[in-house]
């Protein structure tokens, strides 16, 4: 999506996508991945997620990346701390106890970066983009990671067409985007109850770097 939509989201406290509480799919399957303490996270488009402060009380370092300055000022300020932004090259960094917030594009993110992060936490980043911007995605995931990386994916499929997010994105294309760069093993999936769309299911992923 453009810029602006999300900015207007933030803006308009549009949020039905952020979770209060950590998430379950998060909790179960991390330790599947086997990254150790000393690793940093990366967590794309990552809001005001409470999942990152989940990550740190498993000692990981944790570097999101968000667009609204807006969400990264709020997540601090729901912690009831103050933390100032710096502005450094393409971002605007804050950073408290472990978990770092770069406010700005995530395609402006380089590996030079990020040079201590072993794996990444998509709960919400893939099924935030059209098809145009998805491979686009994945193509800077690849070019962000090295061999043995690891990283926890959360797909959403549902049978109604949406124009906007959260978007449904299938294991096919799961397997196209990242494939033959990563392998993949799904590791969980559940029909969610109530859910906003028919038949909407979530899917959890362990993509691993060749």
């Amino acid at each position: 999506m453009e810029h602006g939509f999300w900015h207007k989201r933030w803006a308009e406290n549009r949020i039905g996508f952020h979770q209060q509480k950590t998430n379950r799919w998060l909790a179960e399957y991390w330790s599947v991945l086997g990254v150790s303490a000393e690793s940093d996270v990366l967590v794309p488009l990552c809001g005001k997620s409470q999942d990152m402060l989940w990550l740190r009380e498993q000692g990981h370092g944790v570097v999101g990346v968000e667009l609204s300055d807006l969400a990264c000022r709020d997540f601090f300020a729901e912690q009831q701390v103050d933390v100032d932004a710096i502005t450094r090259d393409r971002f605007h960094i804050r950073e408290r106890d472990g978990i770092r917030l770069l406010a700005g594009d995530f395609f402006d993110l380089h590996e030079a970066d990020i040079p201590a992060v072993k794996a990444i936490y998509d709960r919400a980043a893939l099924i935030a983009l059209p098809p145009s911007m998805r491979e686009r995605y994945a193509k800077h995931i690849k070019a962000l990671t090295q061999s043995g990386d690891r990283m926890l994916l959360v797909t959403l499929e549902y049978d109604n067409d949406r124009d906007e997010p959260p978007f449904a994105v299938f294991g096919h294309e799961v397997r196209s985007l990242f494939e033959p760069s990563f392998t993949l093993e799904v590791l969980d999936g559940a029909q969610i109850e109530g859910g906003r769309m028919e038949n909407e299911r979530e899917v959890v992923y362990l993509l691993t770097r060749q």
